[in-house]
């Protein structure tokens, strides 16, 4: 419980250092893409050290699988990070909670699993409330909140492709290789964005990418000393920490929308977790 609340709080980190990045908070806001390179470079350097010290034992990587993977996290980190940039932390957070979702729905035509009714009640409660968050109305429709929901589509197809690796690899392995790629993807793809980050900017990053690496860490080993039905509700708490981060930075406060888009999101992922849960204990 202690990991996997940690872990959560260290992803509403990275979601506040993205939102300072993309802002003109610490300097002249860097695009997206660049502050996803950051992420890899930086998360990558912190693996990497760990990796000197450790001297895991590495195998012959699956790199399609690995290459998929890491794609769909480029592009679901930065799309999520483009969403932080312009809507409250608390709401994009909450979106990205359908990624679970989004994971099941491709699960039938990726993995040809059977989805009961539970399931799909489960789903439609939480998209609800991210029909709630968008504010579908003629003056109050955010655009940019549909940012945040492609990056929980991404990473639902991301939850896909792990699923395939999961059995394959060493999670330690996984998390390098992954970042690896990311860093190669992100490199190729800053180029015509680039501009050069301010001292803070660079601090920013290093922590974004540092903060990123310690989650993945604390949510393999809570995952690995507990059974998953147990922990998984605990990674919740990442939108009660966001909220709070970004009411004490940005003095940003969530309306009695975004409350109620991001209660029933939770309630249908709380749902969905449970029905997961019981499947793998029945």
């Amino acid at each position: 419980m202690a990991l996997m609340l940690s872990a959560s709080a260290l992803v509403a980190v990275t979601t506040l250092f993205a939102k300072a990045l993309g802002t003109d908070a610490l300097g002249p806001a860097l695009h997206p893409v660049q502050v996803t390179h950051g992420r890899f470079l930086f998360a990558l350097l912190s693996l990497t050290l760990v990796a000197s010290v450790l001297r895991p034992g590495i195998g012959r990587p699956h790199w399609t699988l690995h290459i998929a993977r890491t794609s769909a996290g480029f592009v679901g980190v930065t799309l999520m990070f483009a969403a932080v940039a312009r809507i409250p932390m608390s709401d994009a957070t909450a979106i990205t909670f359908l990624n679970p979702v989004f994971a099941m729905m491709l699960a039938i035509p990726l993995l040809g699993e059977k989805v009961g009714r539970w399931r799909w009640s489960a789903a439609a409660i939480a998209l609800l409330g991210a029909v709630i968050l968008l504010r579908p109305g003629p003056e109050s429709f955010r655009p940019t909140a549909l940012l945040a929901l492609g990056s929980a589509a991404v990473m639902g197809l991301e939850v896909i492709f792990i699923k395939k690796l999961a059995g394959r690899e060493r999670p330690f392995q996984v998390l390098l290789v992954n970042n690896a790629l990311g860093l190669c993807i992100a490199s190729a793809a800053v180029l015509p964005v680039w501009s050069a980050p301010t001292t803070a900017q660079w601090a920013a990053l290093a922590g974004l990418g540092a903060a990123m690496a310690c989650a993945q860490a604390c949510y393999i080993n809570a995952v690995a000393r507990a059974d998953a039905s147990f922990v998984a509700p605990f990674a919740y708490s990442t939108l009660v920490f966001a909220s709070l981060y970004d009411a004490a930075i940005f003095g940003t406060l969530p309306d009695w929308v975004s409350l109620l888009g991001a209660g029933v999101i939770l309630a249908g992922a709380a749902v969905l977790a449970w029905r997961e849960g019981r499947r793998v204990t029945a």
